[in-house]
C-alpha cells in the first residue's frame, strides 16, 4: 500500500487569500485614497491643505496657524512688532513639540513665569498689572496658538507706534481692522491674528 502524499492545498490557502486581501488594501488604502484626498484637497482647499503658509514677496513668512516670535537674536523683543501669546512648545512655537506646560494654577513655576512675565510687559509697554489680559502671560493648550485678544493687541499700541514714529490712531486703526469676530458670531473669543497684523504694520512707513 503506497504512502498518501500530504494535502497542502487546504492549508495554503488561507495564507494566499490574505496575501492578496493585504495586497489589495495596500493599493486602496494606502496608495489610492490617499492619492484622492491630496487631489480634493489641492483643488478644493489649496491653501488649507499646503499648511495655511503666509507668502510675501520675500517668500514664505510663516503660517496663518501657527504663532512665531518677533524677537531678535538673542531673543530680545523687537519693540517696532506686535509681540505674540507666549508659548510653553518646546523652545517656542514648536511644532514638533506642541503642548501646553500642565502646571495648575498654584504651581510655583507658573506663578514666577507669570510675574515675570507681567513685570516685563509693564516695563516693555508701560502698563499696570490690572491692564495686562491673562493671554499675554500665560500660553496656550497647544503652545502654537498664532492669535492674541484684541486687549492685548491693542495695549502693545502705543509702543509700537512709538517705536515707528507713527500715530496711534492709525495703529490702532490697523488692529481693528484685522480683528477677527466670534466665529458664527456666538463661538470663541474675538482675535488678532499676530502675523497677519505684522505683515499689515509693514506696509506703513516708518515716521509717516
Amino acid at each position: 500500500m503506497s504512502a498518501s502524499r500530504p494535502r497542502t492545498g487546504p492549508l495554503a490557502r488561507p495564507y494566499w487569500v490574505a496575501l492578496r486581501a493585504m495586497l489589495v488594501f495596500t493599493v486602496v488604502l494606502g496608495v489610492a485614497y490617499p492619492l484622492a484626498i491630496t487631489l480634493v484637497g489641492q483643488l478644493a482647499l489649496p491653501a488649507q491643505a499646503n499648511g495655511s503658509l503666509v507668502t510675501t514677496a520675500d517668500g514664505v513668512v510663516g503660517s496663518s496657524l501657527i504663532g512665531q516670535s518677533f524677537t531678535d537674536a538673542d531673543g530680545a523683543v523687537l519693540p517696532e512688532w506686535f509681540q505674540s501669546r507666549p508659548s510653553a512648545a518646546g523652545d517656542g512655537y514648536d511644532a514638533s513639540a506642541s503642548g501646553g506646560s500642565n502646571w495648575g494654577p498654584e504651581n510655583p513655576d507658573l506663578i514666577q513665569a507669570i510675574g515675570d512675565r507681567q513685570a516685563a510687559i509693564e516695563d516693555l509697554d508701560g502698563a499696570t498689572t490690572d491692564e495686562i489680559p491673562a493671554d499675554a502671560v500665560t500660553a496656550s493648550a497647544s503652545g502654537l496658538d498664532p492669535h492674541i485678544s484684541p486687549a492685548y493687541a491693542l495695549l502693545q499700541v502705543p509702543r509700537v507706534a512709538a517705536a515707528r514714529d507713527l500715530p496711534e490712531t492709525e495703529v490702532r486703526a490697523l488692529v481693528e481692522s484685522v480683528e477677527r469676530a466670534r466665529d458664527l458670531r456666538f463661538l470663541g473669543e474675538p482675535t488678532v491674528n499676530v502675523l497677519n497684523l505684522n505683515l499689515e504694520l509693514a506696509t506703513l512707513d516708518f515716521g509717516k
